[in-house]
């Protein structure tokens, strides 16, 4: 059995890979065999110490796999089923983890455990913020930024189907036609548009009454000139680097805006909230509301390239890691 190791924080360099030993499952646990392995910028934070993990430390928050072993009152699961998660704690980017069961889901046989994993974290984040953060409605014309990303591209399929309008931001000219056959109407470039201005102009001055944003830093405060007044800034990542502190005078009290920063964690805390985040991902995914391409496939052996290609944005929509 192996694992990435951090036990240190910085650059992709730091994660190394070592055989582990693992003890059998105690109660209200399982022994998971990870067939794939979901990529995602989260990782980064935690290997970088944007966000804070104790050291040594297990990196990876999503993965898919089959049950091995079950620990003692583990009920609703048993050995063979294909299960899923997304979730703390971390440890995902493993051959094989022990899981508590409260945290796992059941996956569909009509959906590849390939695929799961790029629907649990990115579909599971689409799902809260169309549906829980900030309930979109037919005709909304909604702005999200990285549009032709991971979590960019079942947003916007998702937020098509729903009736939205959804203005789309991308960061080369080479993302936009992946951003418009994903959904979104209209695409701007933001590092050669000012996109503020842009989205004023589609929207004829009005602004927008929600902006999605997992940039951060360069488009926080684009983002609130884009907001129709009790508009809500919706800040869910930090692709760009973190946020500088907020002035509340200065960005939301002239348009009396809402902003809010959600995480999966927020929305999924308990069992019945995570089954209802599964249920709604895969019943859109089964019944094509979106579909998804996985772009790459890393073996673990080659994870410190995978964290490279993810932070020098090369990786143009969903990747796995395949242990």
């Amino acid at each position: 059995m192996k694992s990435v190791v951090i036990s240190k924080t910085g650059g992709p360099e730091v994660l190394e890979i070592k055989d582990i030993k693992l003890e059998d499952p105690k109660s209200g646990e399982v022994l998971i065999k990870n067939i794939a392995i979901g990529l995602n910028y989260i990782d980064t934070y935690h290997r970088s110490g944007l966000y804070p993990v104790e050291l040594p430390s297990n990196i990876g928050i999503e993965g898919a796999g089959i049950i091995e072993k079950v620990g003692p009152d583990v009920e609703n699961f048993q050995v063979g089923d294909r299960v899923a998660y997304a979730s703390m704690p971390i440890g995902s980017y493993s051959t094989h983890r022990i899981f508590p069961t409260k945290k796992l889901v059941k996956v569909p046989n009509e959906i590849e455990l390939e695929n799961v994993v790029t629907l649990m974290t990115k579909g599971f984040t689409v799902f809260y913020l169309l549906h829980k953060t900030y309930i979109v409605k037919s005709g909304d014309t909604i702005l999200f930024h990285a549009a032709a990303g991971g979590v960019g591209q079942i947003f916007c399929q998702w937020a098509k189907s729903l009736g939205c309008i959804v203005i789309g931001t991308v960061g080369s000219d080479e993302k936009i036609e992946i951003a418009k056959s994903n959904g979104c109407k209209h695409v701007i470039n933001y590092s050669k548009e000012n996109f503020a201005e842009k989205v004023k102009e589609i929207t004829n001055g009005e602004g927008v009454p929600v902006v999605y944003d997992g940039v951060g830093k360069k488009t926080f405060d684009g983002s609130i000139e884009c907001l129709k007044t009790r508009g809500m800034m919706v800040s869910f990542g930090n692709a760009s680097g973190p946020l500088d502190p907020c002035n509340v005078t200065k960005s939301l009290a002239p348009k009396g805006l809402y902003l809010t920063r959600p995480s999966i964690a927020h929305y999924t805390s308990t069992k019945e909230e995570l089954d209802e985040a599964a249920n709604k991902v895969f019943e859109m995914y089964i019944s094509k509301k979106f579909t998804l391409n996985i772009f790459k496939k890393y073996p673990l052996s080659d994870i410190v390239n995978a964290h490279k290609d993810l932070e020098a944005r090369k990786i143009l929509g969903p990747a796995v890691i395949i242990p």
